[in-house]
């Protein structure tokens, strides 16, 4: 069977895409296959995987040659090294990089003065640095207005209190975008404050533990008399929320593009397994509703190949609207976690034992419809978009 995400013929990606997709292939089997059990097993990636992944040039490609980027603003190459780590049921690491990439690198090419971009972006971009985002809060989701962690104003610096939770990377990060109140303005009264790593009163909790994405390091965040320099602000103080919405929509399309990459991964793999196994004296693939399961799943992938291909040609030509990325991360995100069952049913009995991927591709799939605003919310967009 032929993969649906292997269409040689994707209009939106060139023979230079084609061929940065092989060498993202080459990466994830050196530098990724190898190691992904041990840091599933251990709860986090290890710092070298950063690195390595800088060495081969994945991170910030966008950032200036002279801070060692490629200076490149395509998105297409963030939109295939997403795809292709899901694919290859790399779920964690490619979390990682899309954080690193899709969410961080936006803020910090988009947002820092000369001063801050020469402090951070070699280093993210190198993998030296880490980063990570702090929205969500215990008792804020997806209502970015709600969010009540405080920083005032004092002399050359923010005090910040408050708490951060479902931090990804918040480990490992030494980076922190942290969302914090610099006002009472439910909207107008949000800023960026990058917080750095040993910053005093700035201490992590527990790594979480997850039914899934088990190598993707997840974490409580507190914040208690932390002092920040001003220096350490992201863009003008009381203008995060325009921010965020304006690169939530990336974020979406990030997370759309794991999901189809995911998807058709353990789809793929669930062929291979289909083909061999057998039951009642002939291969599951041969039965009736193997056969309709597959002509379902292949017909919505390419589908949502097909939306999600022309989203990204929308966003690299800067016209992708906030309603066209809630309906490929709603869509799309569904399709996985609709396609990992489905296919572990295939497996029968093996597919709830933990030593076949078809059962950490069901869990891992789980939270795309929860992160980066829930579906419910994505709902909410599209819905107000119809005058509703």
């Amino acid at each position: 069977m032929r993969n649906p995400l292997d269409d040689p013929n994707r209009p939106v990606y060139d023979s230079d895409h084609r061929l940065f997709r092989d060498s993202v292939r080459t990466f994830l089997k050196r530098s990724v296959v190898p190691f992904d059990e041990e840091w599933e097993s251990k709860g986090i990636i290890d710092r070298s995987f950063y690195t390595a992944a800088g060495e081969a040039g994945l991170l910030l490609f966008g950032t200036p040659t002279e801070f060692g980027g490629a200076g490149t603003n395509d998105f297409r190459l963030n939109a295939i090294l997403g795809e292709e780590a899901a694919r290859a049921g790399m779920s964690s690491a490619g979390l990682s990089l899309a954080l690193q990439n899709d969410v961080v690198g936006a803020y910090m090419l988009e947002l820092t003065n000369a001063e801050q971009q020469q402090r951070w972006l070699p280093g993210l971009t190198s993998g030296e640095l880490v980063g990570a985002i702090a929205m969500s809060e215990p008792g804020t989701g997806s209502d970015l207005a709600g969010i009540t962690t405080r920083a005032r104003r004092e002399g050359d610096h923010y005090v910040l209190d408050g708490a951060k939770t479902f931090i990804s990377s918040g480990q490992n990060a030494d980076l922190v975008i942290v969302v914090a109140r610099t006002g009472d303005h439910p909207h107008r009264g949000l800023s960026l404050l990058v917080v750095e790593r040993g910053t005093p009163g700035f201490e992590r909790g527990r790594n979480l533990d997850k039914i899934g994405l088990h190598g993707q390091d997840t974490s409580e965040l507190f914040f208690s008399e932390a002092r920040v320099p001003v220096a350490n602000l992201l863009g003008n103080e009381g203008e995060a929320f325009s921010y965020l919405v304006k690169n939530l929509p990336q974020e979406r399309l990030s997370l759309a593009c794991t999901a189809l990459g995911a998807a058709g991964g353990v789809l793929s793999s669930t062929y291979d397994y289909v083909t061999n196994r057998k039951a009642f004296g002939q291969k599951i693939g041969s039965f009736q509703n193997s056969r309709f399961v597959f002509a379902e799943l292949v017909t919505e992938l390419t589908i949502a190949r097909t939306f999600l291909d022309d989203c990204v040609r929308l966003h690299v030509a800067g016209e992708l609207s906030a309603e066209q990325a809630a309906m490929a991360k709603y869509w799309v995100t569904e399709l996985q976690v609709r396609t990992a069952d489905r296919c572990l049913q295939l497996h029968g009995g093996y597919g709830y034992m933990r030593e076949y991927p078809v059962s950490r591709a069901f869990v891992d799939a789980r939270v795309q419809t929860i992160y980066g605003g829930t579906n419910e919310i994505m709902r909410e967009i599209i819905g107000r978009s119809l005058g509703l």
